[in-house]
This record gives C-alpha cells, structure tokens and sequence, in this order.
C-alpha cells in the first residue's frame, strides 16, 4: 500500500512507455506498469500473505477460511497445451495460491472489471449471513501483450497517453498493474480475537442493465440501481455519503452515464459531495480495479485525504459533478462509495464507512 499511497497523495500519474513486450504497431505506447517482468502468482501469494497477517489470522483461522480470487485465469493459460488446459484456469490458479497460503476452499471470478468488488459483495453477504466468520479476497491483473492489442486496436486506449475522467476532451482509458488482498470478517468475530478492523463495509450493491456488450446505459440505470441496494442495505442516506470513489474509466460513454447514476442515486447531494477517478493515477487493472480501489478508498477515509481527479482539462456539462480537482483535498467522511462498472453492463457499489 506504500507506494500506492504515496502516488494518491501526490496525484502523480503513473503512466510510462511499455517496456515488458512490444508495442510498436500500437497506436498507444504507454501503461501503469511496474518495471521489470513481475509474477502474477508470486505477488499474490505475497499480498495474501501480508493479509493474512495484518489481520493476525491463525494457522486454524487460515484454514477456515477460503479465499475468493479475482483474476483473468493463470497467465500461462493461453499457451498451454488444449489438452492440459484445466490445469491453468482460474479455479486451479485459486485453489493453488489457497494451498500455498493455508486457506480453505477457492473460489475464482473473472468477470473483468466488477470481478474483485463482486468477490468482495459476496465474501461480505456470506460473513453477514454467519456461514463463515471471514473470506480472504485477493484479485490481481498485470498488463500483457494479449489485452493490451485488444484494447488498442479496440481504440480504447487514450491516444494522448492520459486519462481525463469525467472532462471535456477525454480520450480513453490506459491499462495499470494492480493487485491487492483483505480479508472480510464479521465485527463480532474480529472483536473475539482484538483485532481492529480497518473500516466497516457498511453496504454492497450488484445490478446489471444488460444494454450493449461494451457500452453502458446511457442513463447509468444499472449503476443507480446498485448504488441504491448499497446504501439500502446499509441504512445510509444519500446525504451521508462524503466521498464518491468513481469508476471514471475516462470514456465518452462511461464518464456521462456514471454521472447520471450518481444523480439518479443520490438526487441533490450528487451536486455536492465529492467525487474523483484514481484510474487517471493507476489506470485501469481490470479484474484487480474492485479490491486495488477499496484500499484507495479506504486510504481516503483514514488519511482524511480525498484523491485527486487527475487529468482534468476542463468541465463537460454531462457530468455535473463535485471533482476533486487541483490536489488532494482534505475531508473526514463517514461513508464513502467505491464504484466498478464492467463490459455485459455489470455494476457493483461498496459503501465503507469508519469502523465503529
């Protein structure tokens, strides 16, 4: 979380000329992408790890409790053999880094850009149901030469090298490294053991408006919907709300239908609290986005600094919205809701709130 940390609070971009594989031919060059040729399962194996212990979780704790992984599949699927390919799907990429850390049962999602805050809802709806006391969730994505050519000759990168959410003259998203892990326990459970949790998850939304394979609803029905179930279900007013965590890809489409969203959610207070797109700092980690933008989220709540939204150049009137502009910007919210949309018209909503 170190240098994550350290990128929110200086609102420094972290896009930079690809070096991991070729790209020339590309209309874009560049990506949020660590130096060097990282492993997927080896830095996921490590941030569950540190998980782990940071919630101070035992050997039999560990061993009750499974993890939920949000990932693509193994990186090696695409080249392995047709014949021998069960043994790097998702599932098996799961159960693997499960075993290595000394978790229970594995459960993989891949539902793109909503797969880690989906993983999340659901760890979180299990612990409130009491059929586990705890879920470890870890969802982790590192830019390749595959995606990227898919995105690119899609023509959704942004060909000025930025990401601009929700102003006028955005071009597209750019793709980022992200992984990250935590673990979702029940208040009871964490207090049985002395453990301080780092925030509540207050509320969780999921809704799907099925309008395009690629495009959201151009009136963000899906998303409104998913917000409304969170704040429902954690009975939270619009009005508490302080921080919005958006998706804010940087897209035409996607920047003014989540604006809509937010209006049609949260009525009036749209207009005033305060929203920002870390992706303009990160970029976009796909099946990473959900658990990488909770702990931006949760770095906002505890630091009392709301991320900037980067890239800004200037205001487009379909999204009416209070952006964080010009720096961070100093705040104590109550709540604060992380958004994720997805290709297929998914939407997810987590609302988190400081820990009672």
């Amino acid at each position: 979380m170190g240098a994550l940390a350290a990128g929110l609070d200086a609102g420094r971009p972290a896009f930079a000329p690809v070096q991991r594989f070729d790209v020339t031919g590309r209309r874009v060059g560049v990506a949020a992408a660590m130096p060097g040729d990282p492993d997927l399962a080896a830095e996921l194996a490590a941030l569950v790890e540190e998980a782990c212990d940071e919630a101070k979780l035992s050997t039999p704790e560990r061993a009750g409790a499974a993890l939920f992984l949000a990932v693509h599949g193994d990186p090696r699927l695409a080249r392995s053999d047709p014949a021998d390919r069960r043994r790097f799907g998702g599932t098996a990429f799961a159960a693997a880094l499960a075993g290595g850390a000394g978790l229970g049962a594995a459960r993989a999602y891949t539902a793109a850009c909503v797969a880690a805050s989906t993983a999340i809802a659901d760890a979180a709806g299990i612990v409130a149901r009491g059929e586990a006391d705890r879920v470890v969730v870890a969802g982790g994505y590192l830019v390749e030469a595959d995606q990227f050519a898919l995105f690119d000759a899609g023509r959704a990168l942004a060909a000025d090298g930025a990401v601009r959410p929700f102003s006028a003259g955005r071009r597209g998203l750019l793709l980022g490294d992200g992984a990250g892990a935590v673990v979702v326990e029940s208040a009871a459970a964490a207090r049985e053991r002395g453990v301080e949790p780092l925030a509540a998850l207050a509320g969780w939304g999921r809704a799907g408006d099925a309008h395009h394979p690629c495009q959201p609803h151009p009136h963000g029905r899906g998303l409104a919907r998913a917000i409304a179930a969170a704040l429902r279900r954690a009975g939270v007013g619009p009005g508490e709300v302080g921080y919005v965590n958006a998706h804010g890809s940087g897209t035409e489409q996607s920047d003014a239908a989540e604006a809509e969203a937010l209006h049609a959610a949260l009525g009036e207070h749209a207009a005033a609290v305060p929203v920002s797109s870390t992706k303009a700092l990160h970029g976009q980690a796909l099946e990473a986005s959900g658990v990488l933008e909770l702990a931006v989220t949760l770095h906002a709540l505890r630091g009392g600094r709301l991320p900037v939204n980067a890239g800004f150049v200037a205001p487009d009137e379909r999204c009416p919205l209070d952006l964080v502009l010009g720096g961070a910007r100093a705040a104590s919210p109550a709540y604060a809701l992380t958004l994720n949309a997805a290709f297929g018209g998914a939407n997810t909503a987590l609302l988190l709130g400081a820990p009672s």
